[in-house]
């Protein structure tokens, strides 16, 4: 089953693991009983439905959360409940791969105008001569 990350994105539902934990943190009794933490794993060296460059830009973001093997992990234990967990993971992993899809702007070196060079040499001048004006003894 394909899941929509975007528009013209999906992923396989084969490429999501999802292991659930024990949480720390709040929950009282249910904590000690109940695996409401979720770590989502999701294959990006295996995905075949990502492009390249889409891969390349999401392991960078990644970062920390990438593993060895190529495999992004993604940990939620904010809320008592699993379910509300694993949206969360889920909701994670998304919007990084949504973020992964957007193509940063290249960057084109510019120069300052002569314009702009010539009004900071006039303010550096102007400054200059207000600090010498200070230091006249009479």
């Amino acid at each position: 089953m394909l899941i929509p990350v975007t528009k013209s994105f999906q992923i396989s539902d084969a490429d999501l693991e999802e292991v659930f934990m024990p949480a720390s943190g709040p929950g009282g009794q249910n904590v000690n009983k109940v695996s409401t933490a979720v770590q989502l794993r999701f294959n990006l060296a295996a995905n075949t439905t990502l492009p390249g460059p889409v891969k390349a830009r999401l392991a960078n973001l990644a970062g920390r959360r990438l593993t060895q093997d190529g495999i992004i992990l993604v940990e939620s234990e904010e809320h008592r409940s699993q379910l509300r967990n694993r949206e969360e993971a889920r909701g994670k992993l998304f919007a990084l791969i949504r973020q992964a899809t957007m193509v940063p702007k290249t960057r084109r070196s510019t120069k300052p105008t002569v314009a702009s060079k010539q009004r900071r040499l006039d303010a550096k001048s102007r400054r200059s001569s207000i600090k010498r004006l200070r230091n006249t003894i009479d």
